[in-house]
């Protein structure tokens, strides 16, 4: 799962104040949440050493365990007003991938594959043993790795803005990704994102580093379908309806799951334990800021496991 490019994160940085605000107008009654939410101090942060890597995390809320994972060249801290949503009821684990916001990149490449067996360790020295996960683009496809390779420390995935494999974005956007590297540092020095990442980096003279490692990491062919048939645990897709990827591939990871390859039936006997949701008027640089976000997964998210909207079903096989 991909991570969004360099101009993706830096278009999504300019209009968060925009969409904060049109969303506080849109809510009033989470406009409290949503002004203190950039405000709001962790009640826990640190870092926990795993296979070289110091990760940085921060812990908001109490509650049922969230662990909650950002885009790529991003961190913790650009989920804004949501994250406060998030933590109103559940404690939500914020960590800042590989190379990202507080965790250095030191020598290692970058890797989902890794980062997924990372996250099992950091949870586990958090003293989780089972967490529910909410991540978005390429925190998406580091939360899809944790749940193939660690399944039992995942109760619900929710991805946000994912992909299973590489051709499932338009074809523009790959042309972008293959253009990231060091060699763009210096005109990035003014924007936000390079701002943002300076302003907490243990070692902001590694950007150009960390271009050169999202950008040879995005350049690398992957399809992981056959391991979005292997998950068990209830998942949920979320996309804008202009959202970086196909229609075509957000159906077909659909399917994957065993979504919509039938009629659910007048008693929903035969509906899929997971869920695909298209929200309106939302793209990829957007849909992460938006409480519309937080009220889609949080009534999936705090069903009981096994449940499927109150009526049990097994879920079908592609």
């Amino acid at each position: 799962m991909s991570p969004p490019t360099f101009i993706a994160i830096l278009a999504a940085l300019s209009v968060a104040a925009a969409v904060s605000a049109q969303a506080e107008s849109a809510t009033p009654t989470g406009s409290a949440a949503l002004a203190g939410a950039a405000e709001s101090a962790p009640l826990e942060q640190g870092y926990v050493e795993v296979n070289g890597l110091d990760y940085y995390y921060e812990i908001h809320g109490r509650g049922q365990p969230l662990l909650l994972l950002h885009g790529g060249l991003g961190n913790v801290g650009m989920f804004g007003p949501v994250l406060a949503l998030l933590a109103a009821d559940r404690q939500v684990i914020g960590v800042d991938l590989h190379g990202h916001g507080r965790t250095a990149l030191g020598e290692r490449k970058i890797d989902l594959v890794d980062i997924g067996d990372d996250l099992a360790v950091v949870l586990q020295a958090l003293g989780h043993e089972q967490v529910d996960v909410v991540g978005y683009s390429f925190g998406a496809g580091a939360a899809l790795r944790l749940a193939v390779q660690h399944p039992a420390q995942v109760r619900r995935l929710v991805l946000v803005s994912g992909s299973f494999a590489q051709d499932g974005f338009h074809p523009e956007i790959l042309s972008q990704q293959a253009q990231i590297g060091a060699a763009m540092a210096d005109h990035m020095k003014d924007t936000p994102m390079y701002q943002s990442y300076a302003a907490v980096a243990p070692r902001p003279e590694d950007f150009p580093k960390l271009l050169d490692a999202m950008g040879e990491y995005m350049r690398k062919p992957y399809d992981w379908s056959e391991d979005v048939k292997t998950l068990r645990m209830p998942v949920m897709l979320v996309y804008g309806d202009a959202d970086m990827y196909r229609p075509e591939h957000i159906v077909e990871f659909y399917k994957l799951l065993g979504g919509g390859l039938r009629d659910a039936g007048w008693m929903r006997q035969h509906i899929s334990q997971n869920r695909l949701a298209i929200l309106p008027d939302r793209t990829h640089y957007d849909i992460f800021l938006t409480p519309q976000l937080v009220h889609t997964v949080l009534p999936f998210l705090d069903a009981r496991s096994g449940q499927n909207g109150g009526i049990p079903a097994a879920r079908a096989q592609p």
